[in-house]
């Protein structure tokens, strides 16, 4: 396994964390078991951006920028089928 791997790997497992966070403080009835999940939430979400920021650096992640008239098609076609 190499490391782009181990790194696509970890990221989709600290997107998966927060998803488990966010709804575990939603749904905290107790104050203190909320800002535990919260403080777990904030932890995780850090993590994720450090994960972000180095798989950029190595080129490993990239964003495709959308261009205005693909987002316009899009809208249309979503429109289009309501």
């Amino acid at each position: 396994m190499n490391d782009r791997l181990l790194m696509d790997n970890y990221l989709l497992l600290l997107k998966s964390t927060v998803e488990v966070y966010v709804h575990g403080t939603l749904e905290s009835s107790n104050q203190a078991i909320r800002e535990m999940l919260k403080a777990g939430l904030d932890n995780t979400m850090t993590h994720q951006a450090d994960t972000y920021d180095i798989m950029t650096t190595f080129g490993w992640y990239s964003i495709n920028n959308v261009k205005p008239s693909q987002i316009k098609q899009a809208y249309n076609k979503v429109n289009k089928n309501n």
